[in-house]
């Protein structure tokens, strides 16, 4: 397995936000995580990057435990997340931006070689490489986030809410993009609002409310499930 999380409890202050999470990605799924505002989806993957530390519970990557490590030192072990809100350095240009998401890789072949397979992912970036982040349109901006996740050459990466505020043409563009990312070797792990496009995109799915996991199932039969489809899919 290459990413267990096991018995994951995570207070903000006095709250507890989650209460005994557990779940499982395989080396090459795409693994989504559904759930309202407020489930607990988002600090989930912050816990697992290293962005909040949990009270107790473990996080694996393989034998490795990692919930004690810093961010950083999560990221340079093969874990990269993609904010929600994209969170693109906006008075850096484009180049810049994807020069910091390879700060924790000191092979410059590897980051030559990653950075030409992001132009093909994303021709748009390359068109734009001397352009201030702050200045491109939104979609262009989350594939920026992607793009930068990538540059860290993860094993593993964690997108939260990649369609939030875009045209439904760019979502299905970006959801492709994730297909591809995938179908080259990166295993992922999707936190996303859009509950029809993320089951049709994944191969599995845990279905998350207040804090708790209560339903994980092969996504084909999530998709199906009349209670998902009744409280994410609009009936």
């Amino acid at each position: 397995m290459l990413l267990t999380v096991k018995d994951l409890y995570v207070n903000y202050g006095n709250v507890e936000a989650l209460h005994g999470i557990n779940l499982e990605v395989e080396d090459g799924e795409i693994v989504t995580i559904l759930g309202a505002n407020g489930a607990g989806k988002s600090t989930t993957l912050m816990t697992i990057s290293g962005l909040v530390p949990p009270v107790k519970g473990g996080i694996f990557l393989r034998d490795l435990e990692i919930s004690r490590l810093q961010a950083h030192e999560v990221v340079s072990h093969g874990i990269a997340q993609v904010p929600e809100g994209r969170r693109v350095f906006s008075t850096l240009t484009v180049q810049e931006n994807l020069d910091l998401g390879a700060f924790t890789i000191s092979d410059k072949d590897l980051t030559k070689k990653t950075l030409r397979w992001i132009f093909t992912l994303f021709p748009r970036l390359e068109e734009r490489k001397e352009q201030l982040a702050g200045t491109l349109s939104g979609g262009e901006q989350q594939m920026l986030a992607i793009a930068r996740g990538l540059m860290a050459n993860p094993k593993i990466l964690l997108l939260d809410e990649p369609s939030l505020g875009l045209a439904p043409i760019l979502v299905k563009s970006i959801f492709e993009t994730i297909r591809q990312i995938n179908e080259s070797g990166v295993t992922v792990l999707l936190v996303e609002q859009n509950a029809r496009a993320a089951l049709k995109l994944a191969h599995r799915g845990y279905v998350m409310e207040v804090g708790r996991i209560v339903l994980e199932d092969r996504a084909d039969k999530l998709l199906k499930n009349p209670e998902v489809r009744k409280a994410y899919l609009g009936g």
